[in-house]
């Protein structure tokens, strides 16, 4: 009877054992499928990133190389922008000042986004559509109206990011300094009631 017993346990962990392998390589194989698949999709989504991105790319290059750079009133635009960025660098200590400046540069860019891209988009276009040729030498002016909001909203954003950076890094050095000065003064406070 110990014997007969012995023979089942016997076959009996010869099955575990088996089934136990038979697991494993089903697991390994099912490891495997899913590796297999997720090399696959990211191989699939790296593909569509680095395609995705060149007509971007291509679309910007062509806009840029559109535009014809040395016309004067786009030179004075240019410069406009070129003394806001100074002015918004040159004044990074004076937090009021810029927030004055940061205030100033949204409202132009929202109200030419107002005017340009939702309320009079077909009018302003119209009219400068119509009279392109005293001011321009190029008609840059499409029925959708993209050029006036990139070319004039775009540049006043990217000074407003600055101008929103540079505000936190201030606010962050001003938490800084004032922890230091409290902590400063609650170790006096303590120094003052352990000398009484």
């Amino acid at each position: 009877m110990a014997l007969g017993r012995n023979k089942s346990v016997s076959q009996i962990c010869y099955l575990v054992h088996w089934g136990a392998a038979s697991a494993m390589e089903d697991l390994k194989a099912a490891l495997n499928e899913h590796v297999d698949l997720a090399s696959e999709l990211f191989e699939k989504f790296s593909a569509e990133l680095r395609s995705g991105f060149g007509p971007a790319v291509d679309n910007f290059v062509s806009f840029f190389h559109a535009i014809d750079w040395k016309e004067p009133w786009l030179v004075c635009l240019l410069a406009l922008y070129f003394v806001l960025l100074l002015l918004t660098i040159s004044s990074r200590k004076n937090v009021n000042f810029q927030l004055c400046l940061s205030l100033l540069a949204l409202s132009i860019s929202r109200v030419c986004r107002t005017i340009s891209g939702v309320y009079l988009a077909d009018r302003v276009n119209g009219f400068l559509g119509r009279n392109w040729k005293s001011f321009s030498s190029q008609y840059y002016f499409d029925p959708h109206g993209l050029f006036i909001p990139v070319l004039w909203s775009g540049p006043l954003l990217i000074i407003t990011i600055i101008i929103v950076v540079n505000t936190l890094f201030t606010l962050c050095h001003l938490m800084v300094k004032w922890k230091k000065a409290q902590l400063r003064h609650n170790a006096r406070l303590s120094r003052g009631h352990q000398q009484e």
